[in-house]
């Protein structure tokens, strides 16, 4: 996480499931990048510490992360990070929840992002409480990201498929935007979602909402018509277009590197 440029500092944090009642988690106030086994940390479900190293203490973020536990018996890792592009959407206020990406839809589904909430408090975690009980990947608003799996490689796989693709969803909202995949090429992608065991309660009626994939026998209605959006959602995308516009535009007048077609030295 912190070769990618997920965290900063001492940010971020991450946990697996030892057992019924055994957290693995990262210690607060420690730089992800050069942790060392023996700081890593144990504790139970309600939270306290079974095994620590003299003045280490569990991630700030550990309410979060034993919510996804209790919300989620087949979840084993939960990785929280503050990836920038994810996060700089939010702000935005740009969703990843619509069908833009192949891979994304099948690995990650649809990602909803929560309202902000106060980071390492119970508020953040009544915040995640019933929306990761349908979803693999979270975005807190404001904040940073939320991925679980069956292990810590899972869960840290997925948020490298968020942030890649909240970037292609950044970049191409700085080109004009575009359509979302035909609900016919989404049913593909969702019977592949399916086969490949990454199905979630509630995609079928999410699926419908966001991207006009119905069941066939009309149990739930599309959305009608193109999505609209609404005065807010438009000013912030365009802020964000000019704003990414007027920082290409100064890189380039300070770029040291010349036109290899100019003819001056």
């Amino acid at each position: 996480m912190h070769a990618n440029e997920f965290v900063d500092g001492t940010s971020g944090n991450l946990s697996a499931r030892l057992g019924p009642d055994r957290i693995l988690a990262t210690p607060s106030g420690l730089a992800k990048g050069f942790l060392e086994p023996d700081q890593l940390i144990v504790v139970d479900l309600r939270g306290e510490v079974v095994s620590a190293a003299p003045g280490l203490r569990p991630t700030s973020e550990m309410l979060m992360h034993l919510e996804a536990y209790r919300r989620r018996p087949d979840v084993n890792a939960v990785v929280h990070a503050h990836p920038i592009t994810s996060v700089a959407l939010s702000i935005a206020g740009i969703s990843l929840a619509e069908c833009v990406i192949p891979e994304a839809i099948v690995v990650l589904g649809l990602v909803p992002t929560t309202p902000y909430s106060t980071p390492a408090s119970e508020e953040n975690q009544r915040a995640i409480s019933e929306i990761i009980v349908g979803h693999d990947a979270l975005i807190l608003q404001y904040h940073g990201t939320l991925t679980v799996g069956r292990d810590v490689m899972e869960a840290y796989l997925r948020l490298e498929t968020l942030e890649h693709t909240a970037k292609i969803v950044a970049l191409s909202k700085l080109l004009g935007g575009g359509p979302p995949l035909p609900p016919e090429q989404v049913t593909k992608l969702l019977q592949a979602r399916k086969e490949l065991g990454f199905s979630r309660p509630g995609d079928e009626e999410e699926f419908c909402i966001a991207c006009g994939v119905c069941h066939p026998l009309g149990k739930h209605s599309p959305r009608p018509g193109p999505a609209v959006w609404d005065d807010a959602s438009v000013h912030a995308e365009e802020r964000l277009v000019k704003e990414i516009a007027e920082r290409v535009r100064r890189e380039l007048q300070n770029s040291k590197f010349q036109n290899p077609n100019s003819k001056n030295p």
